[in-house]
């Protein structure tokens, strides 16, 4: 299966929990039918991303990037790759490269979705952002990479100001995944 079938069959079959994002999703997977190219950066009205909140081994803890672009503290995410065959696959490469941490633990999923202005097409286009979790493993140490000004770990209730009520939304999902399961 490609990976625009596959995200096309996981948006057809995720239960989105609240009507914005039942609207989102929705949206989502009009533009994926709409647009072969859905998948891919050069989509210029807009293209799938896949961001992961990582969490502490006891679900307390968020690591967030220090995103140079947006200037904000940020969940780890980012662009599809031609060799990807599954949306939980980008989200957990993404989250490994740009934390550092082998032996993540991808929670089931999606988790929310987030549709937002960038830059990739000016004057912008936009991420369509398939959210999901994982857990990290314990008494591991998180590398900077070369896509991040810092990295650090948060208390979920205490994430910084200079961040979002998406992230937010997310680390708490993520917690509340991961204490079910």
């Amino acid at each position: 299966m490609s990976l625009h079938a596959h995200a096309q069959e996981v948006l057809a079959a995720w239960k989105a929990p609240t009507a914005d994002e039942e609207s989102l999703r929705r949206e989502f997977l009009d533009h994926v039918r709409a647009h072969e190219d859905a998948m891919w950066r050069e989509c210029v009205p807009g293209h799938l991303t896949a961001t992961t909140a990582v969490i502490s081994h006891d679900g307390e803890r968020v690591l967030l990037t220090l995103h140079p672009k947006a200037g904000m503290w940020l969940p780890m995410g980012g662009h599809c790759e031609r060799g990807d065959v599954s949306l939980d696959g980008v989200a957990l490469r993404e989250a490994t490269e740009e934390s550092g941490i082998a032996g993540l633990r991808l929670l089931p999923g999606p988790l929310a979705l987030d549709r937002h202005k960038v830059w990739c097409h000016p004057p912008h286009s936009h991420h369509l952002d398939v959210e999901y979790g994982a857990v990290a493993p314990a008494d591991v140490e998180a590398v900077i990479s070369e896509e991040s000004l810092d990295l650090r770990w948060f208390p979920i209730e205490e994430i910084p100001e200079l961040s979002d009520e998406a992230t937010r939304r997310l680390a708490r999902r993520a917690r509340e995944v991961m204490r079910q399961i």
